[in-house]
């Protein structure tokens, strides 16, 4: 069977797998409609576009490797709230795919809320719950006024492209299996003979250069 949730941010330059999925996952779809009250009609109902999605789910980060924990790499269980909370930060939209045998979901999210508490007697796993809304692009549109008299003035508007570029220059990087200094460098300095500046920047030792930790927030130049 497959079932799994991903949250990623900034066109996955910073991503994770839930590692235990939640027991449901709740969506709200609701509509704008209004009721009025008429005189000689009484009561109508004026149906208007569907609000954005709702998802809402609750579930645990693990500080150990539980018997129905799904993915490969683990994170400690504050680093996960720490990518949450900085994603929040960021006033900007994450994407939240959800795969399962039966439908799946692709979308921008923003982040409504999460609410996060260390489980007594859990040996820091951290439970928490979580409320995202679809998110859709925007942008104002640009208004072109003719050079006609007042009285014939025409008025047009130019939509915005749809879709925004998700992707932003980072300033920190978490670390995955399998990543080197010379890597990241590579990927988001251009030049991987630059893997010196961040670790100067980061204060990392010689030691620990070839055992890298996953999870590890690196700040970058």
């Amino acid at each position: 069977m497959q079932y799994g949730i991903e949250l990623s941010f900034n066109d996955k330059a910073e991503a994770f797998q839930l590692p235990v999925m939640p027991g449901a996952l709740e969506i709200s779809e609701s509509a704008n409609g209004k009721t009025y009250d008429i005189v000689a009609l009484g009561e109508i109902n004026v149906i208007k576009n569907l609000k954005l999605s709702e998802y809402e789910f609750s579930s645990l980060f693990p500080a150990q490797r539980y018997p129905f924990v799904t993915v490969q790499t683990l994170l400690k269980p504050i680093e996960y709230v720490k990518l949450i909370v900085k994603w929040m930060e960021s006033r900007q939209p994450i994407r939240f795919i959800f795969t399962s045998d039966h439908y799946d979901i692709n979308t921008l999210a923003s982040i409504e809320s999460f609410d996060w508490k260390e489980v007594s007697g859990g040996a820091g796993d951290i439970d928490y719950d979580i409320s995202l809304k679809r998110y859709v692009p925007y942008a104002a549109q640009k208004v072109e006024i003719s050079s006609q008299t007042p009285s014939t003035a025409v008025v047009s508007a130019t939509a915005a492209p749809a879709r925004p570029d998700e992707t932003q220059q980072p300033k920190t990087y978490t670390l995955v299996s399998g990543d080197t200094l010379w890597a990241v460098a590579k990927q988001f300095l251009g030049n991987g003979a630059r893997w010196p500046e961040i670790q100067k920047l980061n204060g990392i030792a010689e030691a620990e250069i070839k055992r890298l930790q996953i999870g590890r927030v690196l700040k970058l130049p």
